[in-house]
Formats: structure tokens, sequence, C-alpha cells
């Protein structure tokens, strides 16, 4: 895949952006209860990231998007603490690189924002996104910070914004 670019989310990228993260819940089965995939705010992402601290980045190419992530404050958390939401790809993504690209800008716009620490929630299966939150210097948490709502992804990781990995 060639002319890939990242960008920030515009309001007319939200059906894509909605249609994207279904498709990979729906191909990898991801449990829709407990997880993202009942986000009121789904069909709304760039609304939603419209916020004070919050950014939602895309991935494009040839003027579709094939991937997707943010950053937002953690809901109910320290407000040192910021979240990596959303972090989807389409397979013909995946395996390229733009994960670990799309991942320094998430987290460099955490720092930008004044974040100390980045939370992520993911699912036990979902060993390629482990792979690089892993490669990325998060570390496995013994229990959820915040409350997200995700009581259906039971992994947790944490990373201090200021190690470089």
């Amino acid at each position: 895949m060639e002319n890939w670019s990242i960008r920030r989310i515009e309001n007319e990228d939200n059906q894509a952006v909605a249609k994207l993260i279904r498709a990979v819940f729906d191909e990898m089965e991801i449990p829709k209860t407990g997880t993202a995939y009942e986000d009121p705010y789904l069909d709304l992402m760039f609304e939603e990231y419209n916020k004070p601290q919050s950014v939602y980045l895309v991935v494009e190419n040839e003027g579709r998007i094939v991937g997707c992530a943010g950053i937002a404050p953690l809901e109910n958390g320290s407000a040192e603490i910021c979240e990596l939401q959303k972090m989807y790809f389409l397979p013909e993504t995946r395996g390229l690189g733009i994960g670990s690209v799309m991942m320094e800008k998430c987290l460099q716009q955490a720092r930008d924002f004044g974040f100390k620490k980045c939370y992520i929630e993911t699912m036990p299966f979902m060993h390629a996104a482990q792979k690089l939150y892993k490669k990325s210097g998060f570390e496995y948490l013994d229990a959820p910070m915040g409350c997200t709502g995700h009581s259906s992804c039971p992994v947790w990781m944490l990373k201090d914004l200021h190690d470089r990995v």
C-alpha cells in the first residue's frame, strides 16, 4: 500500500470511521457488548474528539479511511492520564509499520497535551496489537483504570510518556 497519510479526523469522515471500526469488530469476532462497539458516539467521532486534550487521527489511502486511533483523557481517571482509544486498521494496512507510525503520532500528541501516562484496554486474542503496545513501551496492569465502560476488555496496559521506546 502506497500513498497513505495520517491526518486529523474531519466531520465527513464519521461514517467511514464507524464502518471501519464495526468491520474490524466483525472480522475479529470481538464482543460487541462491553466494548467500544457500544459507545454511543461511534457514529460521531469527529464531534467526540473535538474537545480539549483530545484528538482522533485517521490513516487515509487514495481517499479511503483504512485505519484510525485517538487520544483523550481517561474517563474518571487522573488528569495526568490519557487513553489511547479506538485504534483499528483494515487488514490491508496491517504488518506495514503504519500502526507504529500511528502509535508514535498519538503518543506525541498525548505528550503535547501534557499527559504523563497513557492507558489502553484491549482483548486477550489481539496479539498483534499487544505486540505493538509492548514495543511502544506499554506494560501490563493487574486491574483496569478509570471507568471506560468497556467491561469486556480484560487486558489493561499503561505507558509512562516520558520513557521513549
